[in-house]
């Protein structure tokens, strides 16, 4: 196998081709989007774990250029009370600390990394369906054109159009929460730059950070029914303010204090999850990422997971000795650990306890913590690694539920 086609040029499937890339398989991208970033407006947090992932293929230069590293976490009660404080994950290397960036941003750092190593990537591109043949995959694409690898990879994200043609009916469900997102670019201090505050509120759950600039990236989640797909669409920023204010004000937190501040730039979505037990996988073709194991965003680990995804298929499909065991290989180190997350993600977003929500005590591993280390590193062949044959605590254990 040498030719692999990857759906979505998002930020899994741009890590993806990436690490294939280094692996020494033939990739080209397709991405529906005519532009480099998408969901410019919302941020996320990649946990040590997630950018350790990129540091095995070689990205963090491009990806530590935006964005700012996050070396602490501080907890509130709803009474402003601070309850907890810990590092966050690696926060002793460069490489390896936590690090907030705006979503299209580093999705546009990870395109311009592919691009300068020659990996091909069509934009504006999108899928129509799969064909899975005895000797290849078909893509066929919404204008007429077709291509035709070894190997798909539906990288493509909640909707994805490949999972489709793995698993009909399998949709994306609500996990129980809205999310909203802003910038506050002269709200109070809360804390230094570096150190992200969680505030574990009655009517909400909040957490900002003050970057490098002084502007404040704030989150709040919101338990409840969904919002329609026309209220998100049409919604205002003053709109989404006034929502959330008085479900803030509750507290004795900064929390209504940075919202308050937030004039322009508030975005929001309802926290979606895939079920698990999803089939990933059908002939030749594989989904990865969000299309295969979204879950909501409380754990923080979304990003990091689809990194971790990238790294973990190259090195099956490089060290296995053919495809289906290289798919399989692919699939029993990965859904133990995602599907994990989907649970304890869910969990939190529902309202549920869990052991790492107060901050006060270390999180209990998730599967494959304990082998994480050789799964991602590039030179160990991954098809001789079996789960809990090592003792080594994997990377990015502090401050999991950051996001």
């Amino acid at each position: 196998m040498t030719e692999i086609i990857v759906i979505g040029g998002g930020i899994a499937g741009t890590a993806t081709a990436l690490a294939l890339h280094k692996a020494g398989f033939d990739v080209t991208v397709y991405e529906a989007h005519p532009e480099s970033a998408e969901d410019i407006g919302a941020f996320l947090t990649l946990a040590s774990n997630g950018m350790r992932a990129l540091a095995q293929i070689d990205a963090s230069a491009a990806v530590t250029e935006v964005g700012f590293p996050l070396r602490a976490m501080s907890v509130l009660d709803a009474a402003g009370t601070e309850v907890a404080q810990m590092p966050l994950g690696e926060a002793h290397d460069p490489l390896l600390a936590y690090r907030c960036l705006r979503r299209g941003e580093f999705n546009a750092a990870l395109q311009a990394e592919a691009a300068r190593r020659g990996i091909g990537l069509r934009r504006g591109t999108r899928l129509a369906s799969v064909e899975n043949g005895r000797d290849g995959v078909t893509a066929r694409f919404t204008d007429g054109s077709t291509a035709t690898a070894d190997l798909l990879i539906g990288a493509d994200g909640l909707n994805s159009t490949v999972r489709e043609s793995i698993a009909p009916r399998t949709r994306p469900c609500f996990a129980g929460e809205s999310v909203f997102y802003g910038y506050a670019g002269e709200a109070p201090p809360v804390a230094e730059t570096g150190r992200i505050t969680m505030v574990r509120g009655g009517a909400a759950a909040f957490g900002c950070a003050v970057s490098p600039g002084g502007e404040t990236y704030w989150f709040a989640r919101v338990a409840g029914e969904p919002l329609s797909a026309d209220d998100i669409a049409h919604g205002t920023p003053g709109h989404w303010r006034e929502l959330l204010l008085p479900l803030l004000r509750g507290d004795a937190t900064p929390a209504a204090d940075v919202v308050a501040a937030t004039t322009d730039r508030i975005m929001v979505t309802n926290a979606t999850e895939m079920s698990t037990g999803t089939p990933w996988r059908h002939g030749r073709t594989l989904i990865i990422g969000d299309a295969a194991h979204a879950a909501s965003p409380a754990t923080g680990q979304g990003a990091s997971m689809a990194l971790e995804d990238a790294v973990v298929l190259a090195k099956s499909l490089r060290d296995a000795s053919d495809t289906e065991s290289a798919l399989s290989l692919y699939e029993a180190l990965r859904r133990p650990r995602v599907e994990h997350n989907i649970t304890t993600s869910g969990k939190i977003s529902r309202g549920f306890p869990t052991p790492s929500r107060t901050g006060r005590s270390a999180p209990a591993p998730r599967p494959g913590d304990s082998d994480l280390l050789r799964h991602l590193e590039w030179d160990i062949d991954i098809s001789t690694v079996t789960e809990g044959s090592s003792s080594v605590a994997a990377a990015g254990e502090g401050g999991r539920d950051a996001g």
